[in-house]
């Protein structure tokens, strides 16, 4: 078996040491968590000594937090443990956390398969859920606010581009300074079109989808009653991944991400290319957005995207610049939302504590899962014809 093999094995047996632990099984002892911990953590150790560090020594520590995770959870009453490990609702949770995330995420690939980094995807969702919500509220309907939403994403997205793409300055500072742009921008708006009295309480809502899906096993719950939003996040990962890996165009816009010369030389427009890119990479970002203000809350906070952007672009890396690896990341980010708010009834005095697990999560991809990611040759390099 290979170091990476065996480094997956310890993730394997620490995720069953945590299960074992939780309802349907709920052991009440700790001790065969404790072994298939230990042995979860010997493999990460066997693997990052047969060269495979990260993904070794990142299953060791998985495994250590998840036997520590199996003695709280059997020393914790039952009843307690059935409260919160309710596997459909915490699967629809995780849904609805990992939407706005899916759509950023999808929004980073977008712009990155074409070379350019995307900083900027927190103001642009950020913009989304203002101008969703005010779009809801001007037009009376969800329609207009996802429209406007949109819109507002694709201009933000369309500054990106001018100084990324045409002025060729660096898109870091660009993306930090459309975060910072879109940040003022919605705050000095709404106290000037709202004041004191935030957005309406009956502002226009993006629908749920009923489905007559109850009768499946575990997830049957779970997709019931999703928002339509929801679905159509879904719907852009098969999308996305059959334009970037199926179709003609999609070979294009990743030829002009890893060798923009020789898309040039092959008659390629890098500029128009990367335009595009990066303000659909906005409209999508604003699309999860607009999906916090008018599909999951119903109302506009000032910076209520609280780094949601951020944690998008770490799913870009986690997913290694694929729409379906995005789409992973998101899930287990959202599902460590959804947990982060129902592991405070095991211990409320850890509350805050629990709140930063999706944050912590992140820094755990970023820095320990995800060393051999390589992203496209031509990322943040601006292009300049000669």
């Amino acid at each position: 078996m290979t170091p990476r093999r065996i480094a997956f094995a310890g993730f394997a047996l620490a995720a069953l040491a945590a299960y074992l632990a939780v309802p349907p099984l709920t052991l009440r002892t700790a001790l065969p968590s404790i072994v298939l911990a230990l042995a979860g953590a010997a493999a990460g150790v066997v693997a990052a000594r047969e060269g495979e560090k990260r993904l070794g020594w990142a299953a060791a520590v998985t495994a250590a937090v998840a036997g520590l995770l199996a003695i709280v959870f059997t020393s914790s009453p039952e009843a307690e443990l059935e409260r919160v490990f309710v596997w459909s609702a915490l699967a629809a949770a995780m849904l609805r956390y990992a939407t706005p995330l899916i759509f950023g995420a999808l929004g980073g690939v977008m712009s990155e398969r074409a070379g350019v980094v995307n900083i900027g995807l927190e103001g642009m969702m950020l913009a989304g859920a203002f101008f969703g919500a005010w779009g809801a509220d001007v037009t009376n309907g969800w329609v207009g606010g996802i429209l406007i939403g949109m819109a507002a994403g694709a201009v933000f997205g369309a500054v990106h581009a001018l100084f990324a793409v045409s002025l060729r300055a660096d898109q870091i500072v660009s993306g930090t300074a459309i975060n910072f742009l879109s940040l003022g921008i919605t705050g000095y708006l709404f106290v000037k079109i709202y004041g004191d009295q935030g957005t309406p309480d009956q502002l226009p809502a993006v629908p749920d989808l009923h489905l007559p899906v109850g009768w499946i096993p575990f997830a049957g719950a779970a997709l019931e009653q999703l928002n339509l939003l929801v679905w159509a996040a879904l719907l852009c990962v098969a999308g996305a991944s059959v334009y970037l890996f199926r179709t003609a165009a999609g070979l294009r816009h990743r030829s002009v991400g890893e060798n923009p010369l020789a898309a040039d030389t092959a008659g390629i427009s890098v500029t128009r290319t990367r335009y595009l890119a990066v303000i659909g990479s906005g409209t999508l970002a604003a699309l999860g957005g607009a999906f916090l203000s008018i599909g999951f809350v119903h109302s506009f906070n000032e910076g209520m995207t609280a780094g949601r952007g951020f944690i998008a672009l770490a799913a870009v890396i986690f997913g290694r610049w694929y729409p379906g690896g995005a789409l992973a990341a998101a899930l287990l980010f959202g599902f460590s939302s959804a947990l982060a708010q129902r592991l405070p009834e095991l211990s409320p005095s850890t509350a805050t504590l629990f709140q930063a697990l999706p944050y912590l999560l992140t820094l755990v991809a970023v820095a320990g899962l995800v060393g051999r990611s390589r992203p496209p040759a031509a990322d943040g390099i601006p292009y300049e014809r000669h």
